[in-house]
């Protein structure tokens, strides 16, 4: 997720993204032979994006023993939103205080049985300014993908957050195969999650990824429609004023849908994997509504993987100063016996 305050007025155009979640491709799989399947990710949610620990904070709001929470929920994964590029220094060179305590957090991950994902997070750079971005999202793929060569092989790398804005999807594909080429060198195996670019027309189609390389998992984002999701934001001139809206009539299950069968025929003809990397909905919505586009949602997406958006901070799932699960939220995203 970009940062909050620019992050809606990309996202409606993620909203074909779910119903080929559960795809799975046995004859594909089986053509590879010793090539690895892309894990299944199961139930995860997003976490760091906006935290202290990176500086060295502790408790601040999120606590690693929170990973233990995360686990205990029903969550299989976590989204680890990490801002880069800010770590490092006028060479691009990261900041080696700051990759230890990355290094911590993966560890933790581990630890609690949930597999990590290492999400670059620095969509506001990169759809601001496609120059500055390739520069450094290349030299911080060189130095990651170096770092975890040969080491922990659950972690699951993901190349870039929304990309868009200014750049266009040749430029995109540009990019995330020089930075695919860059993670192979030294991690042929690894598992890596690649975006479609993130504009309103959802350019799936023009997609390009390595044909022989298919350890790789395409990520979409979901907020349709957004006026019902970012209701109430205070950071949107235009969303703060909207609400309370509501959201659940067979209509809006139809349009829904309808968004999820889009992309259907891309996935099988493409034989790629599909992971909602993010969805949710603003506090403000009405809850009864919020909860059953949450649950609408997580169903859909369930089979292969889905992220919620996010741990903490707005559109929290937990409330870090009672140090609880938001019932509600956790109903829908994950109904007892489920």
């Amino acid at each position: 997720m970009n940062a909050i305050c620019v992050r809606w007025s990309v996202a409606f155009g993620l909203a074909l993204a779910l119903s080929v979640l559960g795809i799975r491709f046995p004859a594909e799989a089986k053509a590879q032979g010793h090539a690895p399947a892309p894990p299944k990710l199961g139930r995860g949610i997003n976490i760091l994006g906006y935290d202290g620990i990176w500086e060295g904070g502790r408790n601040a709001p999120f606590r690693l023993d929170n990973l233990t929470a995360i686990r205990r929920a029903g969550f299989s994964h976590v989204r680890i939103n990490f801002f880069g590029f800010k770590f490092m220094d006028p060479e691009n060179a990261l900041d080696e205080i700051v990759l230890r305590r990355l290094d911590a957090v993966i560890e933790e991950v581990l630890a609690r049985n949930l597999i990590p994902i290492l999400d670059e997070h620095d969509t506001h750079i990169c759809q601001r300014d496609v120059s500055e971005c390739a520069g450094k999202l290349k030299a911080f793929w060189t130095q990651i993908a170096a770092r975890y060569a040969g080491k922990y092989p659950r972690l699951v790398f993901e190349v870039l957050n929304e990309p868009g804005g200014q750049m266009t999807s040749a430029a995109w594909n540009a990019l995330l195969n020089e930075c695919l080429g860059i993670i192979r060198a030294t991690n042929p195996r690894r598992p890596v999650i690649a975006a479609v670019l993130n504009v309103d027309e959802m350019p799936v189609e023009d997609l390009v990824l390595p044909p022989d390389d298919r350890n790789i998992i395409v990520t979409f984002h979901y907020y349709a429609p957004i006026r019902f999701t970012h209701q109430g934001a205070p950071w949107s001139p235009t969303f703060s004023q909207i609400g309370p809206l509501d959201w659940g009539t067979p209509e809006d299950e139809r349009k829904a849908r309808a968004d999820f069968d889009k992309i259907r025929s891309w996935s099988e003809r493409e034989k790629r994997p599909i992971y909602l990397g993010e969805f949710g909905v603003y506090e403000a919505a009405p809850a009864e509504a919020r909860t059953r586009y949450l649950s609408f949602v997580a169903r859909s997406a369930e089979r292969l993987g889905w992220a919620y958006w996010q741990f903490d901070h707005d559109f929290a799932a937990f409330d870090s100063a009672r140090q609880s699960w938001k019932p509600e939220i956790m109903r829908a995203l994950i109904p007892a016996g489920r």
